[in-house]
């Protein structure tokens, strides 16, 4: 599945129109019916009272057909127009003045008589925004924002469905510049919107679903547009790493995982408990020497290499005891609870040099201790992967993380390109970018990850599948797709206030058994 654009979405609706012969009032007629279907379908109680507010734009003309539609069906359907009726034009206007003929119930709610709307919004148990479509660039103008902010006083106790993209939302930034709908379900059409994952879109979208409205999937191929994919279950099963009945321990990899310090115990063992409990044959931990009475009576599992230490971090000279071994290990990840010291560059850069073609993970602190060496990844004969949340992006973009949040899908991709690395940019819908310029949305996940020592989870997940075989790009999709979800499903029991990383690895297992059957 794509997350589509408004210039895509253009595209894609000209080329079914003049190329393929379907006319713009099929489409809208199509989109409309495809609306009530969803609507009615998820109808609780039997005669609903149901407002549809429409625009006069495109918007719009999707709204009056569901009015219509939803009058045939006999709900108590009203439809209020926001807009001067003489503003209406095109294929928007046809079904308008089919609407208009059938002499079906209809309130002119723009300009004046908008005083009406805040009593007929309280009778409705259904509130269908149908007021602004993807054309949205700005703040929205009157009398569209007053109608907006009355929906969304009402919005806590009405359901509210928003047709496509909710009004006010900019359909491929994610930003709403000013008032928006808060919907609780967006119905969109072929392919949800870029914005829905970027700054305000998670916020105002509610549940999401995209509808076929008869503009064919191959369109994207037949005019060869380029957009990112929206991360699915079918792709995760199709990614995670499969394993042979007669598999051993070797036969699923090695993990070596760099980190801890002194002020950061827990990080690299929750790392290591991920990687082996999502299938990693074995995990060694390289940890100063200091933590490793902790560190082997938590994760018993585990192999370890203590290495030589400084005032609680990593010694200079330690990187020399582990380099030596790095032979053995598949899969390399370095950063968890590893703090930043003053020989860390230093030390980042001497295991680049001395790495022989293994994939290394890169997260936490060896982010910022690699900042300076970026020009070096591009000649490691392996495979890079960073996951850097907005702040650690920051500072490898070295700008704000109010300007990596403006873009994050750009800076992504741009970032991944320049150094011809795999970055998973975390956040509420994290940004998975691939050397060759391929974007991947993971739509999973909420403020139940949103704790220390969930991103360490992630990174030994993303380790273990490429131990067990899979290629970065698929382990990114993978880990982040069944972290993401393993947070979801712990919230429900725990609440979205107690989760935290070992009930994050406890979740992973059970994703995990859900998602493959054997």
């Amino acid at each position: 599945m794509f997350a589509a654009g408004k210039k895509d979405m253009q595209q894609m609706d000209q080329y079914t129109i003049t190329k393929i012969g379907l006319p713009g009032v099929v489409l809208m007629e199509n989109a409309g019916a495809k609306i009530v279907q969803e609507i009615t379908h998820q109808l609780s109680s039997e005669n609903p009272k149901i407002v549809v507010i429409a625009g006069s734009g495109n918007n719009g003309g999707d709204g009056f057909v569901i009015a219509r539609r939803l009058y045939d069906e006999g709900y108590d359907c009203l439809l209020c127009l926001a807009s001067d009726p003489k503003r209406i034009k095109g294929d928007a206007k046809l079904h308008f003045d089919v609407y208009l003929n059938r002499e079906l119930p209809i309130q002119y709610i723009h300009e004046n008589s908008k005083k009406d709307l805040p009593e007929i919004l309280e009778r409705a148990n259904i509130i269908v925004d149908a007021i602004l479509g993807t054309g949205v660039s700005g703040p929205v103008r009157q009398p569209y924002a007053e109608i907006i902010s009355m929906i969304n006083t009402v919005a806590q106790e009405k359901k509210v469905v928003s047709v496509d993209v909710p009004s006010g939302l900019n359909s491929d930034s994610g930003k709403a510049e000013g008032p928006a709908i808060n919907a609780d379900q967006t119905i969109t059409f072929v392919y949800p919107k870029k914005g829905f994952f970027l700054q305000d879109g998670p916020i105002h979208v509610g549940s999401w679903k995209a509808v076929d409205i008869s503009v064919p999937p191959s369109t994207v191929k037949d005019i060869e547009l380029s957009m990112p994919s929206v991360i699915t279950k079918a792709l995760v099963q199709s990614v995670i790493p499969k394993r042979p009945i007669n598999g051993h321990k070797g036969t699923f990899g090695h993990v070596l995982v760099v980190g801890g310090s002194r002020q950061y115990v827990g990080a690299p063992l929750f790392t290591a408990k991920s990687a082996l409990l999502s299938g990693a044959g074995l995990v060694t931990l390289a940890i100063p020497e200091n933590i490793y009475p902790i560190a082997a009576a938590q994760v018993p599992v585990a192999l370890f290499s203590p290495l030589s230490e400084t005032d609680g971090h990593f010694s200079e000279r330690s990187i020399h005891e582990i380099t030596s071994k790095l032979q053995k290990f598949d899969v390399i990840a370095v950063g968890p609870g590893m703090s930043r010291f003053p020989e860390g560059e230093k030390w980042m850069e001497t295991l680049f040099q001395s790495a022989t073609g293994q994939t290394i993970v890169i997260d936490a602190d060896a982010l910022y201790l690699s900042r300076n060496y970026l020009p070096l990844l591009k000649s490691y004969k392996g495979d890079i992967v960073f996951t850097p949340h907005p702040g650690e992006m920051a500072i490898l973009l070295n700008m704000t993380v109010a300007e990596v949040e403006k873009e994050r899908m750009e800076h992504a991709k741009k970032f991944a390109q320049k150094y011809g690395i795999h970055l998973l940019l975390k956040g509420h819908r994290s940004i998975i970018a691939s050397p060759e310029g391929e974007i991947f949305i993971n739509p999973a996940g909420h403020d139940a990850l949103g704790k220390g020592g969930s991103g360490d989870v992630l990174t030994g997940l993303i380790a273990s599948f490429i131990a067990q075989g899979a290629q970065s790009l698929d382990a990114m999709i993978a880990a982040s797709y069944v972290h993401a979800k393993a947070g979801e499903e712990k919230a429900k029991e725990y609440s979205h206030y107690g989760v935290a990383a070992p009930d994050l690895i406890e979740g992973v297992r059970e994703m995990l058994s859900r998602l493959i059957c054997y």
